[in-house]
């Protein structure tokens, strides 16, 4: 069990018969009322956001949250299976743990992997990944220049982003996960 003090951005807790990861609190007194903890929570099951008062120094159960790292092999359906590179033991994750995810993933990239009582609940991914760019219109000579314009583009996952005109086919570029933007395009 934890308290309320504990609460940390990041934290894992068990609320409602639900995992529920905290996003922010803040602690909080006003006048003679006892202090309280305002938290904002997501569901790691179905991606519920939850905002909730918890009265200070309330007691909650503070989920035990392994994470691990594995290699993603392969997808089957609505099935990823992944592999524990020292055991060589695979395991599947569904679909919906994933979510949009899986177009930063490609085949044998290493994924860390959550898991609550040996199972899979959730992936966290970098914050940003570099994939080959697989399409796009050619640029026109002269498009070399810094501007604001941009052109769809087609990755190697099958995501299709948005990125400057001196983008070519073939290029390797540097995306955002969090909101799925082009950062930079890199040299190799």
């Amino acid at each position: 069990m934890a308290s309320t003090a504990d609460f940390r951005t990041g934290m894992v807790i068990v609320y409602d018969n639900e995992l529920y990861k905290i996003v922010s609190y803040q602690h909080s007194k006003m006048g003679r009322a006892g202090a309280v903890v305002r938290t904002k929570m997501k569901n790691l099951l179905n991606g519920r956001v939850l905002e909730n008062t918890f009265r200070s120094g309330e007691k909650v159960e503070e989920a035990r949250v392994e994470a691990n790292f594995y290699q993603f092999l392969y997808r089957d359906g609505n099935m990823y299976y992944m592999m524990d590179p020292e055991t060589y033991e695979q395991i599947p994750v569904e679909e919906s743990v994933i979510g949009d995810d899986f177009n930063y993933i490609r085949e044998n990239d290493e994924v860390k992997v959550l898991m609550y009582q040996e199972r899979p609940i959730a992936i966290e991914l970098p914050a940003a990944v570099e994939l080959k760019v697989t399409y796009t219109e050619p640029g026109e000579r002269g498009d070399t220049a810094k501007t604001n314009v941009k052109k769809p583009a087609t990755l190697e996952t099958g995501m299709e982003v948005q990125v400057p005109l001196f983008i070519n086919e073939g290029d390797i570029i540097k995306i955002d996960t969090r909101d799925g933007s082009y950062l930079e395009r890199v040299n190799k």
